[in-house]
């Protein structure tokens, strides 16, 4: 598991390859990673933006922006959490992924930035 505490909000990520949506010979490394979002503030917040660095070792970066995350824009009481999964696909089946959220607090309706820690994907089929 990978964790970072910025700005009251901790991220935490656990990666995993996608054995049976990844076909090696055709240069698709499917992974999954869970992630854990909680609120250790002592205001609510929304979470508004997500921004990604996708690393591929053999093809360089990627950056993905976007609205929210998996279609929503969850908000966050103080001492909740919201949990979720994506997929990334590498061509490589080598790389690493980090990023951060933008957020708003609802008290104060000031935006901010927390975190995602920067964590490795690597293929099972690499690893033997």
């Amino acid at each position: 598991m990978y964790s970072s505490i910025t700005q009251n909000i901790k991220v935490s990520v656990i990666p995993e390859y996608d054995v049976k949506n990844s076909f090696p010979a055709d240069n698709r490394f499917v992974f999954r990673y869970n992630i854990v979002i909680e609120n250790l503030g002592n205001d609510a917040v929304k979470l508004m933006k997500r921004r990604w660095l996708i690393y591929d070792v053999s093809f360089g970066f990627t950056e993905v922006m976007g609205d929210g995350v998996i279609g929503m824009t969850p908000e966050l009481q103080p001492g909740e959490s919201f949990s979720y999964f994506s997929n990334v696909i590498l061509r490589s089946g080598v790389g690493n992924m980090q990023g951060n959220y933008i957020f708003k607090n609802l008290e104060t309706l000031e935006t901010f930035e927390s975190d995602i820690p920067k964590f490795n994907l690597v293929s099972e089929v690499l690893c033997n």
